[in-house]
């Protein structure tokens, strides 16, 4: 069944993405318009604008563009605070119908961002992953340091007047067909931690989803999909927990699973298993 109330942050203007790198790359105005207003009317909450290592007035006349044709709320994409600055100030609140932005990333690391709402109102997706500890920034291994973290940044939001229920907290997706560290784990337990915190009642929280089924084969040995099932069998554990925002595609159809969906018993598999055993579980799966 469809999933309700998730809200999609469509992923396609994103210089990482091949196909849309050619696109800046050719300057071509035109197509990225067209991918932005295919997005729209695919079903994407949101328009994430990502212009990779680009200028700011690059960024902020790629806004423009957007928002020529959509009059869906912009997810400004960088984690640089300049670029941000300007794609803030580019940011049409009342072509989007008075909604605010999305302000995707600020961390440990870069919470200067959060001076950012001088220029206007945004809702900050609050990268979890990370710490800052002895004024050095350090990646977070456990569910416990993500939850930390997590309560940290929103606490600092709340100084720029930012609630808990305008914060998306990311806690970070890794690959699944690679993870033989237990980070499916960390996340898995990170996302119960904050579920269950009353200090984080009502945040939100997303991942790149995309990011999950990275390097895995597009179709299973019996010309059955890969990557959707284990995505949508993701968010059918995570969506109870609050799981509510994703950057994704609107081309896949994200779906609630049975239990007894293959996609849904890997995943449960894995959560049982460790080390190399997560890999051999996820290639079974696809073969």
């Amino acid at each position: 069944m469809p999933i309700p109330n998730l809200t999609i942050i469509g992923e396609s203007i994103n210089d990482s993405v091949p196909s849309t790198n050619k696109l800046f790359a050719a300057n071509d105005i035109a197509g990225l318009k067209e991918l932005a207003a295919s997005q729209d009317t695919g079903g994407a909450g949101y328009i994430d604008v990502n212009v990779g290592p680009r200028s700011a007035n690059f960024l902020a006349e790629m806004m423009r563009h957007v928002q020529g044709v959509t009059a869906k709320p912009l997810s400004i994409d960088t984690p640089d605070p300049v670029m941000a600055e300007a794609g803030l100030k580019a940011y049409d609140r009342v072509r989007a119908g008075g909604r605010i932005p999305v302000l995707n990333s600020i961390a440990q690391t870069r919470l200067e961002m959060f001076q950012l709402t001088r220029i206007m109102p945004f809702m900050p997706i609050l990268l979890a992953s990370e710490r800052v500890e002895n004024g050095v920034g350090q990646p977070n291994h456990t569910a416990a340091e993500v939850h930390a973290t997590a309560r940290q940044l929103v606490a600092e939001a709340a100084k720029h007047g930012i609630p808990v229920d305008q914060c998306i907290i990311d806690p970070a997706i890794s690959p699944i067909g690679a993870d033989s560290e237990g980070r499916f784990h960390c996340l898995m337990g990170a996302i119960n931690l904050i579920h269950a915190d009353p200090a984080l009642k009502g945040v939100h929280m997303s991942v790149g989803l995309s990011n999950f089924s990275v390097m895995l084969p597009p179709k299973r040995a019996d010309g059955s999909p890969t990557k959707g099932p284990l995505e949508s069998a993701f968010l059918t554990l995570a969506v109870p927990l609050g799981m509510d925002h994703v950057i994704g595609s609107v081309k896949r159809k994200y779906e609630l699973l049975s239990p007894d969906h293959p996609a849904m018993q890997c995943l449960n598999d894995c959560l049982k298993l460790e080390g190399f055993d997560v890999i051999m579980r996820v290639q079974e799966y696809y073969t």
